[in-house]
């Protein structure tokens, strides 16, 4: 699904050259749930951003599904990230003026997909998340916990085959994290790839492979038994 052959990508902080990925190489089947974590600086976001076309590689290739996607332009980019790419921030990012259920709508409007089955899959992804009675409320008028219900439902509502999730929980507190993560986990059992970056080593080791970074390089591999 993702292979990453040796990427590389530098950026400048004031007049000093910073390396934040060094030679990475990396193979992500389709279906695994892997975690990212390691230090402030480490470059995981970054990784993980490469793997989400919000950024390029200065070198290296980029294979999604078997596509060169580093090579496309930015249109061609922002079409496969809208086709096959969903994103979970840990500050939700919803659009404050807009109730949950236009939120969530909004992908598809984008696309363009017909009214009815626009409807029709935003009261699916309601009820599966339990928000059906926070469908006309706004960002404002919900928990933490909801607001990130409401952003999986809209990162998830394209039916992507690789979903992003940085630091999902880490505006939660412990026993709304461990919800998040169950609905995200349960997502890997529909055939979703789920790549998590985290520092709570308590999220990291439930995925079935935890990937560390250090320096910009992956100091480890790990697999789950």
């Amino acid at each position: 699904m993702i292979r990453l052959e040796h990427v590389k990508r530098s950026f400048t902080v004031g007049d000093q050259p910073v390396a934040a990925l060094r030679d990475i190489s990396l193979h992500i089947a389709a279906g695994e749930y892997v975690s990212i974590m390691g230090p402030s600086g480490s470059g995981k976001s970054t990784l993980l951003n490469m793997i989400g076309l919000l950024d390029r590689p200065d070198a290296g290739l980029y294979l999604l599904a078997g596509q060169d996607v580093s090579q496309l332009n930015e249109e061609q980019q922002a079409q496969v990230r809208r086709d096959k790419i969903g994103f979970v921030f840990q500050f939700f990012h919803l659009v404050p003026r807009l109730t949950a259920a236009m939120n969530i709508e909004l992908p598809l409007i984008l696309a363009g997909v017909d009214p009815q089955e626009r409807k029709q899959r935003v009261d699916e992804l309601l009820a599966s998340y339990g928000l059906t009675n926070r469908a006309d409320h706004r960002p404002e008028q919900l928990s933490g916990g909801q607001r990130q219900r409401v952003a999986i439902a809209r990162a998830t509502i394209m039916r992507p085959a690789v979903l992003l999730a940085d630091e999902p929980t880490g505006n939660l507190d412990r026993a709304t994290g461990r919800e998040v993560m169950a609905l995200l986990e349960g997502l890997t059992e529909q055939g979703v790839t789920l790549i998590l970056v985290t520092h709570d080593h308590e999220i990291g080791d439930r995925a079935q492979r935890q990937l560390v970074m250090v320096d910009g390089q992956l100091a480890s591999d790990t697999r789950q038994p």
